[in-house]
């Protein structure tokens, strides 16, 4: 799609210094950008790359308009500014209505025709797909499944039997949901697995990443609310509940019956106990390890920054004489205390 940036600026609602005439094809990147390609600015790392950008404009704030070049399009918020551009520019890609000759689609399951189904799908009884969603090749989709309009479904994902897609969800390659959760009993020293008979209920706009797991419900369903962004390799326990518009980076690991709020943002590689709540509006910074409940907005933050080994080596031996040093201190103040 080519646009002329008189009209991208109307689109992003911003203030436009330059030539409307204009025509811009592409996005790129400030130090590769070239003639009719746009670019954004947010972060001052790239200052530099700003200077001596050859794109044809740039998105960015009234502050950062003097480092500016080129042709520059002003706005409070460069990057959301950007992504509201990226999607006009490279739009969803629609559906082609029809049904692979290989895919085997049971005789009891209802396909609206504006789908797509792609080359060896398979879709189990009962199971309900509303109009204009794409199912890509390879996906497997058990029986009483219900899919809601212009859902994606992309290569080799996994829907276990019952589970509920709201509309414009997006599983990206390798996603598993309603999978069985983590559910055994100890009978003397012997696991004894807990049927798993619930299920995972989506939300509208919801997207999964790539080879992400979802946990079906022991008893009652796994649930992820509207507007959630869940990010590649990440793990969701059995009857986890996420609230809406809460984003969760790659790698983050959430163990069962655990409720996380709405607006929260996760960090990568960070660990979530189960049984405990996170209320609304919390950022967890990368690698947080969470073994309790969080009953008020914030950010928090519990993993170690990088070190040179030798320090590292040296707080490891500190850690470890913590509890005595503690000990100690206490006391010292006792003592103290007396003394008085």
């Amino acid at each position: 799609m080519t646009l002329k940036l008189g009209d991208i600026a109307e689109k992003i609602s911003a203030r436009l210094h330059g030539k409307p005439q204009r025509q811009i094809h592409s996005i790129g990147t400030l130090d590769k950008a070239g003639q009719g390609e746009i670019s954004f600015f947010s972060n001052r790392r790239y200052l530099s790359q700003l200077k001596t950008t050859s794109a044809s404009a740039v998105i960015l704030t009234e502050e950062d308009r003097q480092y500016c070049p080129v042709d520059a399009l002003v706005v409070d918020d460069p990057y959301l500014s950007y992504a509201r551009l990226a999607n006009i520019l490279y739009p969803a890609i629609k559906a082609i209505p029809g049904i692979h000759p290989t895919a085997q689609v049971d005789k009891s399951a209802n396909v609206d025709p504006g789908c797509e189904i792609g080359a060896n799908v398979f879709i189990g009884k009962d199971t309900i797909i509303a109009e204009n969603s794409i199912i890509f090749p390879g996906v497997v989709i058990g029986d009483n499944v219900r899919i809601g309009k212009n859902c994606r479904i992309y290569p080799n994902a996994v829907i276990y039997q019952g589970v509920i897609l709201g509309d414009a969800v997006t599983l990206h390659s390798g996603v598993i949901i309603g999978a069985d959760g983590f559910g055994i009993a100890n009978d003397h020293g012997q696991w004894l697995k807990i049927p798993q008979l619930g299920s995972v209920e989506i939300g509208n706009n919801v997207e999964v990443g790539s080879n992400t797991t979802i946990d079906r419900g022991a008893i009652e369903n796994t649930t992820i609310a509207d507007g959630v962004k869940i990010d590649n390799q990440v793990q969701i326990g059995h009857n986890v509940i996420i609230g809406k518009d809460t984003a969760i980076a790659g790698c983050v690991a959430i163990a069962g019956s655990t409720r996380i709020g709405e607006r929260c943002m996760i960090g990568g590689a960070s660990g979530i106990s189960g049984h405990i709540d996170i209320c609304n509006d919390v950022i967890l910074m990368a690698m947080s390890g969470v073994n309790n409940s969080i009953k008020e907005a914030g950010i928090y933050a519990s993993g170690l920054p990088v070190m040179d080994v030798k320090s590292w080596r040296k707080n490891v031996v500190s850690f470890k004489q913590l509890y005595n040093f503690s000990t100690r201190l206490r006391r010292l103040e006792d003592n103290s205390d007396s003394d008085d």
